[in-house]
């Protein structure tokens, strides 16, 4: 994996696990979620690292969440705050990356958060669609120079003109778009995936698809329309405690996910109109010629009746028939005979 990640049409789809915050603030459990997604064959790795203070000032808030089969009702502050990864946590999960050859990039909330990410040596750096209005955080992003990914749930496309604007406007060279749909899980119907050619259109960079649909078949249509990268929530179990883990991708799912996205851009191949490599003995066996139709004494004239249309497709094509017709043949020809030029008077 190169230290900065080419994230761009032409190359292999970039497949991002998002840990997020399924590693429970648990440092092990995150290493382990790394192991995993490597081995499932991810490129990369995402977490979060916010700080609760910078989007939730009111402590009494609740989230209600389902997990490990259950409605759970909590103080929201208290939820994010267990799962904060702070910049020493950070680099040492950006160090374990490096060294297992995965991307590590982060989702910040702020600028001190931004700067622990830098600082940690994050290769990406991901603006989520909760703050794709937050154009200064966009504009501080794109003055680090790092290649940043915007997601662009919820967003309207005066939205997103801004957020792209303002990422440019500061200096951001290296811009992926995600298409999104901020749904847990999104049902299929929901996830209007023609939107991904023309947002690549509209904006003129790399767009993916932050896929919050269940099982993978949206993740290989995103691929086929264009997708550049796929971003996907991931756990080692979903029966972990936590409010993200029972829609995330486990490891099999995620195995699967790769298998497709691969699978579809091998099936996409080359635009260019012909025959695919590996089709010439099947046309040679199941395509037709022009055959005599019965015996044909020498010097007879060949008239339509006379030729027949047959297996194998070694000779003249069945257009070759106007050809045919009114040359003598310049010795006796078996019914069945495969026509060449050779078979005629001069």
């Amino acid at each position: 994996m190169p230290e900065r990640p080419v994230i761009a049409p032409g190359q292999p789809c970039f497949i991002a696990a998002e840990i997020g915050i399924n590693h429970n603030g648990d440092l092990d459990l995150a290493r382990r979620s790394i192991d995993a997604a490597k081995a499932a064959g991810a490129d990369g790795v995402k977490f979060q690292n916010y700080r609760t203070e910078d989007f939730l000032r009111d402590r009494s808030l609740t989230y209600r969440y389902r997990s490990q089969g259950r409605d759970i009702v909590e103080r929201q502050y208290d939820l994010f705050k267990r799962c904060e990864l702070d910049r020493e946590a950070l680099t040492d999960l950006a160090r374990y990356c490096r060294e297992i050859g995965m991307a590590f990039f982060t989702t910040p909330t702020g600028e001190t958060g931004l700067a622990d990410a830098v600082a940690a040596g994050a290769v990406l750096l991901k603006n989520g669609s909760d703050y794709l209005t937050h154009l200064p955080l966009i504009e501080a992003m794109a003055r680090t120079g790092i290649a940043t990914v915007l997601s662009t749930g919820m967003s309207t496309l005066a939205e997103i003109d801004d957020a792209v604007r303002a990422f440019r406007r500061a200096g951001g060279e290296q811009l992926v778009l995600l298409h999104c749909v901020s749904a847990y899980p999104a049902p299929l119907a929901s996830a209007h995936l023609r939107k991904i050619p023309v947002m690549a259109a509209a904006f003129d960079c790399p767009v993916g698809f932050s896929d919050h649909t269940e099982g993978v078949v949206a993740a290989a249509v995103a691929v086929g329309l264009g997708a550049v990268m796929v971003e996907k929530h991931f756990t080692l179990d979903r029966g972990l405690p936590g409010p993200d883990h029972w829609f995330s991708s486990d490891p099999a799912e995620l195995t699967a996910l790769v298998a497709a996205i691969r699978g579809a851009e091998a099936s996409l191949g080359s635009p260019s109109l012909g025959p695919a490599t590996g089709e010439a003995e099947m046309r040679d066996l199941a395509r037709l010629s022009c055959v005599a139709a019965r015996d044909l004494p020498a010097g007879h004239v060949l008239a339509a009746a006379d030729i027949a249309f047959a297996r194998p497709g070694t000779g003249l094509a069945p257009k070759g028939r106007e050809w045919l017709c009114g040359r003598r043949v310049a010795a006796p020809v078996p019914t069945g005979h495969v026509f060449a030029q050779p078979d005629f008077v001069s």
